[in-house]
């Protein structure tokens, strides 16, 4: 095979802390205290943690220094009005309402525009949006284009909103039972996958048309829009800022969680142009998160946010994240282990349910691949499939599971290098060599609404 080359770290490492491999016995007393669900096992215990990329990025030298900086003045703080001014730079709306994560600015959104019988239209809602949608009687309504469930496609953006099925599902229901239209940039439940310009502009048209609010789920902005300077025509001169810029002028506003492309470890926000919305998601905002120029935040990680948002769009940033991904991609073919393709910017996916062809949907191959991963390396993993997204017929009872039975490996921003990708690639290929060994499970205590982060397991 071609030789591979790793990607360059576009930094210096001033800071290093030390991480533990736990040995196979006490990887697995930790695997059964945790009833087999990696969320449960204690982060001193995990070797490499390719569990999320959300909240685990290193941060810089200039975003510390602006933790020290921070101004922690209860209302009207001066690190309010520089993340205020970091917000509107990079998306360009005119108010801006902070939150302690993302899910929180969803709840928010939701709470402000969504009632029991509405439909929310996404491309793919993420666990977090979707579970916020359907707490408050609503139903999430997944609308990608039909490439995203094909693996093996080469299609560049796997990410889009299916326009016609839009269309089709907007005259079915009728614009008086859809609050809005969220598109999430990248498609972080298909794949990692981004969306075009093209297709954002068209799902734009379609909602003004409608006069239905457009939001986008934009954790992940700065990827997609290197995505679209690298496969979309036309923008290949162009800043990766400048493309955001373009993005989000196709919306009426959008949520972040800023744990994403911020480069921080905690906070989030709503950024919107309806001034009558936003006064209203105010009052909603005080009475759950804090006032509206702290929302539940520390003036120093307001600074980061700020300085974050400005880093993330850097070109040779991005060139290495995604090269990351890529790389670690290129590592699992060498192995033969199966991933959904093209590799996406924040993680690869894993196609469990081809590696372990011998365990069925009902027993959850990803979530078994994810105990594998632990118990065989110490490298934390997440399922996206049965566990996370698959429900059951109201009718009937009988599960019903998602097309895609994936596991992700999130890696993390600025924290891992090529020898830990190497690492995890060799691990899943001693896996793969002898995977009629793994095992599946079932599920013996579960809570209704996002179980995969607490629901417990045994081994079959």
């Amino acid at each position: 095979m071609p030789d591979i080359h790793p990607p360059i770290e576009p930094f210096r490492i001033k800071a290093v802390e030390p991480i533990r491999r736990p040995a196979r016995p006490e990887r697995q007393r930790a695997l059964k205290a945790a009833g087999f669900n990696v969320f449960g096992i204690p982060a001193e215990k995990i070797f490499i943690d390719l569990l999320t990329d959300s909240g685990t990025s290193a941060m810089s030298d200039a975003q510390w220094a602006g933790i020290m900086r921070g101004d922690e003045s209860y209302a009207g703080a001066r690190s309010f009005f520089r993340f205020e001014q970091a917000v509107r730079d990079q998306f360009g709306f005119a108010h801006v309402i902070p939150a302690h994560q993302g899910r929180a600015a969803e709840r928010i959104l939701f709470e402000g525009l969504v009632k029991k019988g509405d439909f929310v239209p996404s491309n793919i809602h993420f666990d977090t949006t979707r579970a916020n949608v359907e707490v408050r009687g609503a139903k999430a309504v997944d609308l990608v284009i039909d490439e995203a469930y094909n693996p093996d496609s080469d299609h560049p953006f796997k990410g889009n909103m299916d326009i016609a099925k839009l269309k089709g599902f907007i005259a079915r229901r009728g614009r008086a039972h859809i609050p809005l239209v969220m598109l999430t940039i990248t498609n972080n439940s298909g794949g990692g996958q981004p969306v075009s310009m093209e297709n954002i502009r068209q799902v734009s048209a379609v909602c003004r048309k409608a006069r239905i609010p457009f939001f986008f789920d934009a954790c992940r902005f700065a990827e997609n829009a290197f995505f679209i300077r690298q496969r979309e025509k036309g923008y290949g001169k162009k800043s990766v800022a400048l493309i955001a810029r373009e993005m989000f002028s196709h919306a009426e506003g959008a949520t972040m969680s800023a744990k994403k492309d911020a480069l921080v470890n905690i906070g989030g926000f709503i950024t919107l142009n309806d001034a009558e919305l936003a006064k209203k998601l105010k009052n909603i905002l005080i009475i759950g998160e804090g006032f509206p120029t702290y929302g539940g935040l520390a003036g120093r990680d307001l600074e980061a946010i700020a300085q974050g948002l400005s880093e993330v769009v850097d070109e040779e940033y991005l060139a290495y994240r995604t090269g990351q991904a890529a790389y670690l991609g290129a590592l699992l073919d060498r192995v033969g282990v199966p991933y959904f393709k093209p590799v996406g910017g924040h993680a690869v996916y894993l196609l469990a349910d081809r590696m372990l062809p011998a365990i069925p949907r009902e027993h959850f191959p990803a979530w078994a691949l994810t105990v594998a991963l632990y118990r065989e390396a110490g490298v934390r993993s997440v399922e996206i499939g049965g566990v996370m997204f698959g429900s059951k017929d109201p009718r009937t009872g009988k599960p019903i599971f998602p097309q895609l039975e994936m596991v992700r490996l999130a890696i993390p921003r600025r924290v891992y290098t090529v020898s830990h990708l190497g690492y995890v690639a060799d691990a899943l290929g001693s896996i793969a060599a002898k995977k009629t060994k793994v095992r599946g499970l079932r599920i013996i205590d579960e809570p209704r609404f996002l179980r995969h982060f607490t629901a417990r397991f045994e081994e079959i």
